[in-house]
């Protein structure tokens, strides 16, 4: 492990709390659930042993409130009715010797609509090529709701945290941005006011860590930095987000990138990465999580020495080396694969649906042996 000494370096948050390593399974979703969002066979087998020797290991994206599911097979956290499955969930990862972290989420426009049982389909804004109506103030207000909700299932579940997902063009990154938000209330118009739901909804999960008396619990936020679209978020709109949520009491920042070296688009020097860009506008106030098509224990070091991430979080590579990590604490990283071998269905224990998905060589999962692959600009 001589080379890779400095990912085993244990890391302590701002809570007092310690976790053991730099090294993060990162969201993923694994299509695994059943279908009434509770714990699934193939989910259950899926994250049986892939938290071993990580620092922490954060869920796939689980529903907050009925209505917002963005994928089939997706977790939920909505009710009661999902605290066995949480439990054990939450079990499972901290048997492995890691922090367990529940990535609270909902779709917004993004949800699947064979799946909104009988609900309407609501956003930031009315978007008719999705079929999604503008929230009504009430109906905002009962989202922001249900991530307090889901944080008190979380707790009562015995997971170690809880990552707010306002990543990937779901409801609170579509809150924020100028591109999907056209509200003219108070929860629309000016960046500021974009911004409301996001930081309502970090409001009222950590009003339910302080009802539970949990200093010990953590609390992230993933986001995306960029958007393509015209008015869609810049390098400067993330950077004013990021100036507001380093001086909030969260415990880290996880910025969501398909390639961790991918240099800013707008709103900054496009010379420069992006993670680099944020890393130093945090300014040491929070641990950043770093992410992006780091595959080998190579990739992970090389990212973790640019100084730009306290933390480096992987998930396509855990995908197919479900004991990535220990094999680099044993020495063994020339085990490690690098590209799907699709001859091994039975070798990975990847759910059925997801390992449809990987035989068709989609762009957002690992790469396919003897395939082409290319990246993919977000």
């Amino acid at each position: 492990m001589n080379n890779y000494q400095p990912l085993f370096q244990p890391l302590t948050f701002n809570n007092g709390v310690s976790i053991k390593n730099r090294l993060v399974v990162a969201p993923m979703t694994h299509l695994g659930s059943n279908d009434d969002g509770s714990l699934g066979d193939q989910e259950r087998r899926f994250i049986s042993n892939r938290a071993e020797d990580f620092g922490m290991f954060i869920t796939a994206a689980t529903l907050v409130q009925d209505g917002g599911k963005a994928f089939h097979g997706q977790p939920e956290a909505v009710g009661e009715k999902d605290l066995p499955s949480l439990r054990e969930v939450a079990e499972i990862i901290k048997s492995q010797g890691a922090k367990a972290i529940l990535q609270i989420h909902h779709g917004g426009k993004q949800t699947i609509t064979e799946l909104l049982n009988g609900k309407d389909k609501i956003g930031a804004s009315t978007d008719e090529a999705t079929g999604t109506r503008e929230a009504t103030d009430a109906e905002v207000r009962s989202l922001i709701a249900s991530f307090a909700n889901a944080t008190d299932l979380a707790i009562q579940a015995g997971f170690d945290g809880v990552e707010i997902h306002g990543a990937n063009n779901y409801l609170i990154q579509q809150f924020y941005s100028g591109h999907s938000n056209r509200r003219s209330d108070e929860w629309g118009g000016s960046r500021e006011k974009r911004m409301c739901f996001p930081l309502a909804i970090i409001d009222a999960v950590l009003a339910i860590k302080a009802k539970h008396g949990r200093d010990d619990f953590i609390v992230g936020y993933r986001f995306s930095p960029e958007e393509p679209e015209e008015l869609g978020l810049t390098m400067e709109d993330t950077f004013a987000l990021v100036d507001v949520l380093k001086d909030l009491p969260l415990q880290y920042l996880h910025i969501s990138l398909w390639d961790f070296y991918k240099k800013a688009r707008r709103g900054a020097d496009t010379s420069i990465e992006r993670i680099k860009l944020i890393h130093e506008r945090i300014n040491g106030k929070l641990p950043l999580i770093g992410v992006g098509s780091l595959f080998s224990a190579d990739d992970v070091l090389n990212a973790y020495q640019t100084g730009w991430a306290e933390l480096i979080a992987v998930g396509k590579t855990v995908m197919m080396n479900p004991n990535f990590a220990t094999l680099i604490k044993n020495g063994e990283q020339d085990k490690i694969i690098t590209a799907l071998d699709l001859s091994k269905e039975d070798h990975y224990g990847i759910p059925d649906r997801l390992w449809y998905l990987c035989s068709q060589d989609q762009a957002w999962l690992p790469p396919v042996k003897d395939k082409n692959w290319t990246s993919v600009d977000i």
